[in-house]
């Protein structure tokens, strides 16, 4: 009589891809991304609740997780779900993260044929809001569990589960939340998958996020608009005033002109892991402009090791109806990402000090929403992030072969600093989207191909924690 077939690493690998293969996973997905879970707008909270309790939430009840679903700290942010697994007090311990609220759907504006609330396959594509950012993400690292506890009976570690709801309004109440159940969140380390990978291609492991803040420049001379042929040339334009001031930040290039907004960890080590990888938006993303942004930086660099500085919008007059009158104000909504080396605390009082020294010192500066996210690294030699990157290489060379690459930040910004910070362990993101998958836009999809190899991936991954 035949023994009975051990479980190993390379069972929970197949069973993540025929979790794929045979519907499941696209299944779920659907059933996922129906729920509108638009935090932007009034009214959210029913489906925010419902999304993290029956559907999300249910799915996690069948693994063998306990749910809990709290209040947020913020009255006006959504609810949090914890759910957790304990396997024994001997075991590692592992932190996942995701989000379940979406933007808007912009139902109007998708291609015909295509809908927010229901995944439709096309060809690579998987489209419907979520699918990328965060649903489709977190999705997957459920199916990689999923796939480890069907071969092996249990993980082999302790996990807990983090759903927030309010990522997309700036991840409202989190830090508090996570500062009053710190003892129930801390762990070996925080996996999580948001954002994309370098190239949609590649394999990417990212180690944290560029800080985000966000502001308001506003110009206000006087009230109301005043002729343009009466008093042009004898009063201010607060139009021509803000935008000399806001091209006193940037050259014509972009190439950014205060200096404390110039970063100072773009060390050799850095940028000796960036000469090792490329990064692509993929098919229908926009050309990179090489003549853009700082002179002697790779793009890889630059979005990966650099600070930027971009104009979100600009309000004047009005464009449909425009008047012969100066107005008698002007205003624009700013923004900086910014990587580690740089000192988030004094962004906004280094552009104050730089717009005084400049002749613009009526110009008002205004912290926006999302002005928190601070920049946050992991040492790449980290114990888990090299244990991460040989799993993740480790499936690769036995399903689509290649080699993960390894950067320092993703270009984006997600709340890892309360993770790095706050709660103090090392964080290994994996995301399983792309840069050219519409986020935040009509047509948001995630890549069948890349959802597929992801599943392989966390089921390696996760296999490998509870082997040891």
């Amino acid at each position: 009589m035949s023994e009975p077939t051990k479980p190993a690493r390379d069972g929970a690998v197949a069973r993540a891809a025929t979790h794929f293969d045979s519907g499941d996973f696209v299944a779920g997905l659907t059933r996922l991304v129906a729920h509108p879970t638009q935090s932007q707008l009034p009214g959210a909270h029913p489906a925010l609740a419902s999304y993290l309790g029956d559907v999300v939430g249910a799915e996690l009840g069948t693994l063998g997780f306990a749910l809990e679903i709290f209040d947020n700290p913020d009255p006006g942010a959504g609810p949090v779900l914890l759910a957790t697994r304990h396997e024994g007090d001997d075991l590692p311990s592992v932190l996942i993260y995701g989000h379940g609220d979406v933007v808007a759907g912009q139902d109007d504006k998708w291609r015909a044929g295509l809908a927010p609330w229901n995944v439709t396959p096309d060809g690579d594509r998987l489209y419907g809001r979520g699918t990328a950012d965060n649903k489709g993400q977190h999705w997957t690292n459920i199916g990689g569990l999923r796939a480890v506890i069907a071969e092996r009976g249990r993980l082999g570690f302790n996990c807990t589960i983090l759903l927030e709801s309010d990522e997309e309004m700036g991840s409202r109440g989190l830090r508090e939340f996570c500062r009053q159940h710190a003892d129930r969140l801390r762990a070996d380390v925080l996996i999580a998958s948001d954002g994309p990978r370098l190239d949609p291609a590649r394999a990417t492991i990212v180690l944290g996020s560029r800080g985000l803040v966000n502001f308001e420049l506003a110009l206000k001379l006087r009230d109301g608009a005043h002729h343009s042929g009466n008093w042009g040339g004898l009063i201010r334009d607060p139009g021509v005033v803000l935008s000399h001031a806001i091209a006193s930040l940037s050259d014509a290039r972009g190439q950014i002109a205060v200096p404390e907004w110039r970063p100072t960890s773009l060390t050799p080590d850095i940028r000796a892991l960036l000469a090792k990888v490329k990064v692509s938006g993929g098919d229908g993303s926009p050309d990179i402009d090489t003549d853009w942004g700082e002179e002697d930086l790779s793009p890889e660099e630059r979005v990966y090791g650099w600070n930027s500085f971009a104009v979100l919008a600009l309000d004047l007059g009005n464009p449909e109806r425009p008047q012969n009158a100066i107005a008698p104000e002007a205003r624009a909504v700013c923004q900086i990402r910014y990587v580690v080396g740089t000192d988030p605390d004094d962004i906004l009082p280094a552009l104050r000090r730089h717009l005084d020294a400049h002749g613009f010192r009526d110009i008002n500066v205004t912290p926006t929403r999302m002005a928190g996210m601070r920049a946050t690294r992991s040492d790449p030699n980290n114990e888990w992030v090299q244990r991460a990157l040989a799993s993740v290489n480790e499936t690769l060379q036995g399903t689509s072969g290649g080699e993960a690459a390894l950067i320092p930040n993703i270009g984006g910004g997600i709340p890892n600093d309360i993770f790095a910070e706050d709660l103090g362990m090392p964080t290994v993101w994996i995301p399983h989207s792309y840069a050219g998958c519409n986020q935040h836009a009509p047509n948001e999809h995630m890549l069948a191909s890349v959802a597929r190899e992801g599943l392989q991936i966390m089921a390696g991954l996760f296999w490998d924690i509870g082997a040891d």
